[in-house]
């Protein structure tokens, strides 16, 4: 199933997606954010079949989720073209070697718009805006210390997401990541969140277009450590909460890797796309902070 939050006469709602059309559900079973901690997705696919739809063109979409447990979590360096190609192209952080585990950091929940929403772009924050294009990852059940074998029984499913990152900001805090990647309204998520049972996952394609032209395009399954290693490593010790999205890594092509370099800028159009889970389009529009 592909489950979207959207805007209706004015009214945020959540239905199923089937198509071009959407069944928006009554709002007796909660939002999105209800349905994935409460476990009450066989209510919501009986509803579903029995409540009328609607176009698609006739809705806004949100991002799916807006109640968020913590930070949004994240994975760096999981492609290894694109460990590659930053090589000597870190600001300071170089020589790293190869991870032997994957590289985890967070970024604040306030930085997610909907799929078609204006990123907040403010030259005076940052020179390097740069794209990432990724799947995310959302969790359907609590967990802590989670083997791999029993990974996948905690993935709700998946949705598109951008980790659009401010280069020098990402290298001026003392290596930390979060700064660089925690500027508000900035992370675009969506359009839906497609139900895990309905994803080929090392079958998807990522692809990244600015300005139409292809800067990202890889397969899910050249991630350099799978899901069930990501889950299995970032729960260990730590509870992973129904509700929590995490995003899976990059591929090669960002701008900052680029010779010459590539960055964002106000006008742009990026659109961000992962086949069977949807597209985002979104432009970057000045926004004072």
């Amino acid at each position: 199933m592909k489950l979207a939050s959207a805007y209706y006469e004015g009214v945020r709602r959540f239905g199923v997606v089937v198509e071009d059309e959407i069944a928006l559900l009554p709002p007796a079973l909660g939002t999105l954010d209800d349905v994935i901690r409460d476990g009450t997705l066989d209510e919501v696919r009986a509803a579903s079949e029995r409540t009328p739809h609607v176009p698609l063109n006739e809705v806004r979409l949100a991002a799916p989720l807006q109640r968020f447990n913590r930070d949004v979590l994240c994975t760096g360096w999981n492609y290894w073209d694109h460990f590659e190609e930053s090589r000597g192209k870190r600001e300071g952080q170089d020589p790293v070697e190869r991870p032997r585990h994957p590289t985890f950091f967070t970024k604040g929940p306030d930085t997610v718009i909907g799929p078609y929403d204006d990123i907040a772009y403010d030259g005076s924050l940052s020179s390097k805006w740069d794209y990432e294009a990724e799947v995310a990852l959302v969790i359907g059940r609590d967990g802590r210390s989670i083997p791999e074998s029993s990974a996948w029984q905690h993935v709700f499913g998946f949705c598109v997401a951008n980790d659009v990152s401010q280069r020098d900001l990402q290298r001026a805090h003392g290596g930390q990541w979060l700064k660089g990647k925690s500027i508000d309204a900035t992370m675009p998520l969506g359009p839906w969140i497609t139900t895990s049972d309905a994803v080929d996952f090392a079958g998807l394609r990522i692809q990244c277009e600015v300005n139409g032209e292809l800067r990202q395009d890889a397969l899910a399954k050249q991630m350099a450590f799978p899901v069930e290693r990501l889950i299995a490593e970032l729960s260990s010790g730590m509870t992973l909460r129904a509700g929590d999205v995490l995003l899976t890594g990059t591929p090669s092509g960002i701008g900052n890797a680029r010779d010459p370099q590539v960055f964002l800028a106000e006008g742009d159009v990026v659109v961000t796309r992962v086949s069977g889970l949807g597209e985002l389009t979104n432009r970057l529009v000045s926004r004072a902070a």
